[in-house]
């Protein structure tokens, strides 16, 4: 084979350690980027806790209407995504450069800092009480014999979540037949009715009638305690298919009767053990804000939402004089990681806060009509506005949160796929879902609205749905189909 030598031009983008930690950090929801400070901050000397200042962002956070983007969109993809990346980030910081000269210093860490919230340290980090926990508890207060204790137990640790039983009575006396010498059935019922009256009452029943009349007993001074016991007991199947006429016609109870006996039964609880909650609940720490201020909306990040973070400065002043060796070099070469780690910091919230506010300026109608006025909108809208690439969109708005006059809404819920009307513009799928919503709150208890009659409804309005499309947007909502949503009153 012939040896040769060709010169070729071509185009190559090289992932860096630096680009690829700012691109990690940028897909990072607020929860998991606050951990991965904190463990850097385990790791790093040269990086501390900042009281007093936080990341600091000169970005106009404040629009009136469409933003305007930064830098043309770019054809070339990969050309692209390097660009939005070191507009913001250099190319290479000298180790042996002053932190001065780049950043503000700023004063050190208050001692108080880390005993704040001490005192509630085992409020916040007590694990949660599951339904056997509370009824153990209960149990443990109750004047019982050792051996209706251990049967006890016995039906307690087949207490599902719901407060319902995961086998049967029988199942569970089976069990305990080997432990447990003349052991009867009716004796486990017994033991089971005692604890299907602790709290939540209702818990340990086998179904939902069980569960039900239970709770019943609480009502038993009620004018109509017993056709509604009757009800629960023999026709509780019709009530859940909302068959008023027959069960108006097997209770011999006229419709005001019937109706003030199914408001009796929705008082009772079908799923007791779901007050005893032993999930863990994740509160949602939104990244940006959105206010009105003088007739202005106005973009804001939440500075709350990560602990800031600076330099510090007694170390940065070794890296400067240390001389050679290994204490000098691991100096430089942490000082050099904590300037990239609050570079990629800076360059997440540059980028979030550009893509909040375009979504804003896209979306001024939501924010002063409602749900209704939602325009539809997709990633590429967005990245042509701002200049970036989808993939950095759909970082951005992923697990990020936005706190608006109308509540808290992911950023991705911004985003819509639209449908023609019939005047041939675009409705998005959102004002819809609203439209749908509005017109099951105003329908008629007698007689609701079918996914037919919906569609039809909104084809009047100009918007040209198919039946199917209404089920999946009803569905979607956790909204019941017609006869499941029908009333008496």
């Amino acid at each position: 084979m012939k040896q040769s030598l060709q010169l070729k031009l071509g185009q190559q983008l090289t992932m860096t350690p630096q680009l690829q930690q700012a691109i990690r950090l940028l897909q990072l929801s607020t929860l998991d980027l606050k951990q991965e400070i904190h463990e850097f901050l385990e790791s790093n000397p040269l990086l501390e806790l900042d009281d007093d200042e936080g990341l600091h962002i000169d970005i106009p956070a404040s629009i009136e209407s469409k933003s305007t983007p930064d830098t043309p969109a770019d054809n070339n993809e990969e050309a692209r995504v390097e660009s939005e990346w070191t507009e913001s980030i250099p190319e290479e910081l000298s180790i042996d450069s002053n932190w001065d000269d780049t950043y503000q210093s700023s004063a050190a860490v208050s001692d108080h800092h880390s005993h704040e919230g001490d005192g509630d340290f085992e409020s916040r980090n007590a694990p949660s009480e599951s339904i056997q926990d509370h009824l153990i508890w209960q149990l443990n207060l109750t004047h019982m014999s050792d051996r209706d204790i251990e049967i006890a137990y016995a039906i307690i640790e087949c207490v599902q979540p719901d407060g319902y039983l995961s086998i049967s009575t029988d199942d569970i006396c089976e069990s305990l037949s080997t432990e447990l010498d003349d052991l009867d059935i009716e004796e486990v019922m017994a033991v089971q009715h005692r604890l299907q009256r602790f709290d939540p009452i209702g818990v340990c029943s086998i179904d939902l009638r069980d569960c039900l009349l239970v709770q019943l007993e609480a009502f038993n001074t009620h004018p109509l305690y017993k056709s509604t016991y009757n009800l629960i007991n023999h026709y509780l199947a019709l009530l859940g298919n909302r068959d008023f006429t027959q069960l108006s016609r097997k209770t011999k109870l006229k419709d005001e009767a019937l109706k003030e006996v199914v408001d009796l039964i929705q008082q009772l609880n079908p799923r007791p053990g779901s007050v005893i909650d032993a999930d863990d609940t994740d509160y949602v720490i939104p990244d940006v804000s959105v206010k009105k201020r003088n007739g202005t909306w106005q973009v804001e990040l939440n500075n709350d939402a990560l602990p800031p973070v600076k330099i510090n400065e007694t170390y940065s002043a070794m890296a400067g004089t240390a001389a050679t060796g290994e204490d000098a070099t691991y100096i430089k070469t942490s000082l050099q990681e904590a300037k990239w780690f609050i570079k990629s910091l800076q360059s997440r919230n540059e980028t979030l806060l550009k893509v909040a506010s375009c979504i804003v300026s896209r979306q001024i109608d939501f924010f002063e009509l409602g749900e209704e006025a939602m325009k539809p909108m997709v990633l590429h809208d967005v990245a042509e506005e701002v200049g970036m690439h989808e993939s950095t969109i759909s970082r951005v708005t992923t697990q990020k949160y936005m706190h608006t006059p109308k509540g808290i809404f992911e950023l991705k819920y911004f985003f819509s796929s639209h449908v023609n009307t019939a005047s041939g513009g675009e409705c998005s799928s959102t004002a819809i879902r609203a439209m749908i919503k509005k017109l099951v709150a105003d329908e008629p208890a007698k007689k609701p609205l079918s996914d037919n009659k919906l569609a039809a409804i909104l084809a009047d309005q100009g918007i040209q749905v198919a039946r199917r499309t209404v089920a999946k947007y009803r569905e979607a909502m956790n909204i019941p189909p017609s006869n499941e949503r029908k009333r008496l009153i």
